[in-house]
């Protein structure tokens, strides 16, 4: 049961549900995610650890960037029937659209120009 309440603490926050939606485009770091939800930096890193605690996303180490990604071998039944069933739902949200166009427009070297200061 302590996984299921994981994942479910996971998508009941607006935000992380945002992320997993981004994640569908490609792997991002805090920089690309942070510009796109127009948050803190820290909060962003909240929501991303409380997404990788339900094994929903993983994380990857290349050089100075950390790129977050869907876990496509989610190690619970929750994960493997959740992430595919969150690929099809809220496509016509708005939200959803303009965080998509957001990902796509952003260059990942401009958006951590401004996070790394």
């Amino acid at each position: 049961m302590r996984k299921l309440v994981k994942v479910f603490k996971a998508l009941s926050d607006p935000n992380r549900v945002r992320i997993l939606k981004m994640l569908e485009l490609r792997p991002l770091c805090v920089c690309e995610l942070t510009q796109a939800l127009n948050l803190a930096t820290s909060t962003v890193s909240k929501h991303l650890s409380l997404l990788r605690e339900a094994d929903l996303i993983l994380d990857k180490k290349d050089g100075k960037w950390v790129y977050y990604y869907l876990n496509d071998t989610v190690p619970h039944p929750y994960g493997e029937v959740i992430l595919p069933a969150l690929q099809t739902w809220l496509e016509k949200d708005a939200n959803v659209q303009v965080d998509r166009a957001q990902v796509l427009a952003t260059c990942r070297e401009e958006a951590c120009k401004i996070y790394e200061k």
